[in-house]
């Protein structure tokens, strides 16, 4: 498993399986996911519950994870949950894995 602490990540937060998704962008995914989790991060996260990690993909650097996160939110709904079926087929908390 890549370390996703201190690097740009970009990264699919839901409030559960086949819920609300979030799409998000970080240079630290354990420190963010951790603001998801404990409503500190005000706005949409923060209203639609979207505290599981469910999915995230590692970036060489910054300005590739930021594009990564625009295009994933163009997507269809249906798209970016067969993306996140194919990695994560029982859409389990990713973030205890990251600790």
């Amino acid at each position: 498993m890549v370390r996703a602490t201190k690097n740009p990540c970009t990264y699919i937060l839901a409030s559960r399986r086949n819920g609300t998704l979030y799409v998000g962008v970080t240079s630290d995914l354990v420190a963010r996911t951790s603001q998801h989790k404990c409503d500190l991060v005000a706005g949409f996260s923060r209203q639609y519950r979207t505290h599981l990690l469910v999915w995230f993909e590692a970036h060489p650097v910054m300005e590739s994870a930021i594009a990564r996160e625009k295009a994933i939110k163009e997507w269809k709904r249906a798209w970016k949950v067969a993306m996140i079926e194919k990695a994560n087929p029982y859409w389990r908390d990713l973030y205890e894995d990251l600790l």
